[in-house]
């Protein structure tokens, strides 16, 4: 006879099908804060049938809760570089394999225990912004339906079937507290020219600016509240001498060195970004990766066509570019402050990880917009104290593996990201981590007291340095680039709509815990606030590379937090 298993487990655990998760205690409490949003899993088995045993489908149902319940199946996904070699212990496993990461929308909430291995389905609760505080008892069931073949070949599912109830006892507590908005600036970098390769649409065809709407309402959900816009084709991640698709907001038209500029493409582009609360715009870099050497990828109608006048033939010290830039950026701030965006709310890049080797080349772009990009904000990637001394970047948005000397010297403004090669130690959100550590950026971001928080990768369904397309449903790791789960956040789901994972999901956990966090501090002090964090964890002291290394820290602190908010309420 075969036995079933069901039993919820916290969102911080990664369901393997050889690795039995924690369970969670039957009834236990989940604080959850008006109009946002909380989840745990729903994990199911069949053990101890004989092999030509039929197992039995099951029906979820969730009763009592507050508002909706978006029930999502966790699917695996296939990682063939899980990490560098240079990376920490601290992994699932550093080999090829598959791990729990798409969430689809589970069909008719139906469940197939399978034998002999754990799968989960992911419940969210979105609460309502007006819920009663209180103490909401939700039962979690799943109820055996008998599938039985019908002449058609479909099959029938019979409410009445026999077999065993599992009725999972949670209890959410809502408070009487409204978290405050996100300060944290969030940039993941969007990648337009992605989403038409691989849907298969005509850059700025109706079909692309729906399906672009559609991921940027995605990334607002995600807590994006600033987006990479490409008044320019961003020179990012391509190779000295090729380039990706024009995705060039920005109709230029050159004739006798003058320029005249058609906004329009950028007028509706802005306008999807109010729609769905992007605050920021973040400008793509004014020249090439890794060394600033040559210019972007920019496109004019001439008087022989269309043809491209600056890219990688030309040097960044060049001076027609120098002349272009006094013409086009005056022009786009002026555009922008008329559309809402005024220079506090527009961002912009010099270029991408400048390193000492590149700092004769970096001068010489800077040169280039000298007096053009005065009152604005520049800031970049960089890992390199004594560049960001040489006052080379106003704004310094630093990998997290090298923050330490710009926190201790009390940087101002600072910027935090992690990519590829941030798995050693520190944080980060590949496939083969736990998903504490990605959760634990929120803690460090406020304990740090960073402006900002940058990720390169958003949408990005290339193999690396763009040389081809992927399909991301079977290549995560960028054609075997990066650690599985580096180049992109979400899935492009059919009908252009994209599909959230897991570690999505577990980002946006972290970004309540600093909203959390925030609002304590506001009503106790910041000292208050940072001893908390130090005695729940049993440490005197979080860096980026000692944090604590378990679930059970991050889940009892988030009861702490919203216990004490109530406490003060």
């Amino acid at each position: 006879m075969v036995q079933y298993e069901f039993f919820l487990a916290s969102a911080l655990e990664k369901v393997l099908p050889h690795r039995r998760p924690a369970p969670m205690a039957p009834g236990t409490e989940l604080s959850c804060w008006k109009g946002q949003k909380c989840a745990v899993q729903l994990v199911f088995t069949a053990q101890n049938g004989a092999p030509n045993m039929p197992v039995q489908q099951y029906r979820v149902e969730v009763l009592g809760a507050p508002g909706n319940v978006q029930l999502r199946q966790v699917e695996l996904m296939h990682a063939n570089l899980a990490c560098y070699e240079n990376s920490d212990g601290d992994y699932i496993s550093k080999l090829p394999g598959l791990f729990p990461d798409l969430l689809t929308e589970a069909e008719e909430a139906l469940v197939l225990p399978l034998p002999r291995q754990y799968r989960s389905l992911w419940l969210t609760f979105h609460i309502p912004a007006d819920v009663a505080p209180g103490s909401y008892n939700v039962t979690v069931r799943a109820v055996p339906c008998c599938h039985k073949p019908q002449p058609n070949g479909t099959l029938f599912h019979d409410p009445n079937a026999e077999g065993q109830i599992f009725e999972l006892p949670l209890t959410l507590k809502i408070g009487k507290a409204v978290l405050p908005p996100q300060q944290l600036l969030h940039t993941e970098w969007f990648h337009t020219d992605c989403l038409a390769n691989y849907y298969r649409v005509e850059v700025f065809s109706e079909e692309y600016w729906r399906i672009t709407e559609n991921f940027i309402a995605a990334a607002a959900e995600h807590g994006i509240n600033m987006l990479l816009t490409p008044v320019f084709t961003p020179p990012l991640d391509t190779p000295v001498g090729s380039e990706r698709p024009t995705v060039q907001l920005v109709d230029i038209t050159a004739e006798n060195g003058r320029y005249r500029f058609d906004f329009s493409k950028l007028h509706r582009w802005v306008a999807l970004c109010q729609k769905y609360g992007i605050t920021h715009l973040e400008m793509p870099h004014l020249f090439t990766q890794w060394g600033a050497v040559a210019t972007p990828k920019i496109m004019a109608h001439t008087a022989s066509g269309l043809k491209r006048i600056f890219g990688w033939d030309v040097s960044a010290g060049s001076p027609e570019y120098r002349a272009f830039l006094l013409q086009l950026l005056p022009a786009l701030q002026a555009e922008l402050e008329k559309l809402g965006y005024d220079n506090g709310h527009v961002y912009y890049h010099i270029s991408d990880e400048p390193s000492p080797e590149h700092q004769q080349a970096f001068l010489t772009a800077l040169k280039q917009t000298e007096g053009i990009l005065d009152e604005c904000h520049v800031f970049d990637a960089l890992t390199n104290f004594d560049f960001f001394q040489k006052g080379l970047v106003g704004i310094p948005v630093v990998a997290n593996d090298h923050i330490q000397p710009f926190f201790d010297a009390k940087v101002p403004d600072l910027w935090v990201y992690y990519c590829c090669v941030q798995g050693d130690k520190v944080p980060n959100r590949f496939f083969a981590m736990e998903s504490r550590r990605n959760r634990i950026m929120g803690v460090l971001m406020y304990l740090y007291n960073t402006a900002g928080f940058l990720h390169w990768g958003f949408n990005f369904y290339n193999a690396k340095f763009s040389i081809h397309t992927v399909d991301p449903f079977r290549c995560a790791d960028g054609d075997c680039g990066y650690p599985a789960g580096d180049p992109f956040l979400v899935y492009p789901g059919p009908g252009g709509l994209p599909l959230s994972s897991i570690r999505a999901e577990v980002q946006d956990d972290a970004l309540l815990d600093l909203r959390a966090l925030r609002l304590l501090e506001s009503l106790t002090g910041r000292d208050y606030v940072r001893d908390l964090i130090y005695k729940t964890a049993s440490m005197e002291s979080i860096t980026f590379t000692d944090y604590p290394r378990n679930d059970g820290f991050l889940l009892t602190l988030r009861e702490l937090v919203a216990s004490e908010i109530e406490n003060r309420l």
